[in-house]
């Protein structure tokens, strides 16, 4: 199985993760309306695997760099919080079965492991309730600074991921130790935490964000507009003003693609998604999110801003924006938040059957096989 190639002066070999690991279940409900407040509701239990955020990001970072406990070619250690219990134990093992180094997810005797109940309409969308007292809301800084020795002790530099699901305090203790160490900083955010990150500061501490549309408009207090993306950008000497002038921010848009911005150049881009039998959005912009970090790794640009696309297989992918919405169309395909069977080689047949195609900067590190075969 190939695997990115990560090449001998590759900056970044590692990814130290902070968030959720849980699991839970999925219901489709009956009707199209949206949940009411006081609604009782019917629905199928559906044969869905559902994971938490941490787990979805670094999965697909683990599967498409091949990583390993051993840090070779790539090392990802997730800092994490899981009660003991079986659904705690099961989440390790799939996480230790895609090469991730799970000696810092510790189990929680006093808290369950994180679960959510989840629920899908017709069309693909949903939601989901998340426990707020889980082993994973448990998470301290000392949880952190227990990695820290470790992350010392390796060569090269790391990635820090912040997403969701555990507390914002050590989340930001995590960008702390990694903008000391001049590290890339990397984060996701639930919509109600975007005024409380801001308070906190953790925007000047991220080299990227991602966001969907929801989460973006909550950052500019006004809803992010899809039909002139531009003004995203217009916005950076206020609700942009916090982060630093180098950042990077993608906004997700669902069926329509996502928005790439630079901060740094003033430039923006979009990539349209391709039309795909969606089989369920959630962990989407997760998979998108761990391509990012993937493209960051091996060194694919940002975005390509040149003309926006109308359609995906317009011109060649040129960018880890591109790969990212790929990665995120093919796992849409799937029902569960992590599509079990996506890996480099399932990822080209896939942009085969789209009728797409990469530029020569972006093919190149699809040469190496896993183990450097």
């Amino acid at each position: 199985m190939r695997t990115l190639h990560l090449g001998p002066h590759a900056r970044w070999r590692q990814l130290a993760g902070v968030g959720g690991v849980g699991t839970g279940l999925f219901f489709a409900l009956d009707g199209t309306h949206d949940l009411g407040r006081n609604e009782s509701r019917l629905g199928r239990l559906l044969d869905v695997r559902d994971y938490c955020k941490l787990h979805i990001i670094a999965h697909y970072v683990a599967v498409l760099l091949g990583a390993r406990p051993n840090g070779k070619p790539f090392h990802i250690l997730p800092i994490a919080r899981v009660g003991d219990d079986d659904r705690g134990r099961r989440m390790i093992a799939d996480m230790a079965g895609v090469g991730m180094d799970t000696r810092q997810v510790r189990f929680d005797a006093r808290r369950p492991t994180l679960f959510s109940v989840c629920f899908q309409y017709p069309d693909g969308a949903g939601g989901n309730i998340t426990t707020s007292d889980s082993a994973a809301a448990a998470l301290t800084r000392r949880d952190i600074d227990r990695a820290r020795p470790f992350l010392k002790s390796r060569q090269g530099g790391w990635m820090a991921l912040a997403a969701p699901e555990a507390p914002l305090d050590a989340r930001i203790h995590l960008l702390k130790l990694a903008t000391r160490a001049r590290a890339f900083r990397a984060a996701s955010l639930a919509t109600g935490e975007v005024a409380a990150a801001r308070k906190l500061g953790m925007f000047a501490m991220l080299d990227l964000l991602s966001l969907n549309q929801e989460e973006a408009g909550a950052l500019l207090g006004k809803p992010f507009d899809a039909a002139s993306p531009w003004t995203f950008l217009e916005a950076r000497r206020t609700a942009l003003a916090a982060f630093p002038p180098h950042a990077r921010l993608v906004v997700t848009a669902g069926p329509r693609g996502a928005f790439g911005f630079d901060l740094a150049t003033g430039e923006w881009d979009y990539c349209p998604a391709p039309k795909v039998k969606v089989a369920s959005t959630a962990g989407g912009g997760d998979s998108l999110l761990g391509a990012l970090l993937c493209g960051e790794a091996v060194g694919m640009p940002f975005i390509h801003p040149v003309a926006p696309r109308t359609k995906f297989t317009e011109r060649p992918l040129a960018s880890a924006l591109d790969f990212g919405v790929l990665l995120a169309s093919l796992k849409v395909t799937s029902p569960h938040t992590i599509h079990p069977d996506a890996n480099l080689d399932a990822l080209l047949r896939f942009a085969r059957k789209l009728g797409a195609t990469f530029v020569p900067e972006i093919k190149r590190h699809f040469t190496a096989a896993a183990g450097g075969k």
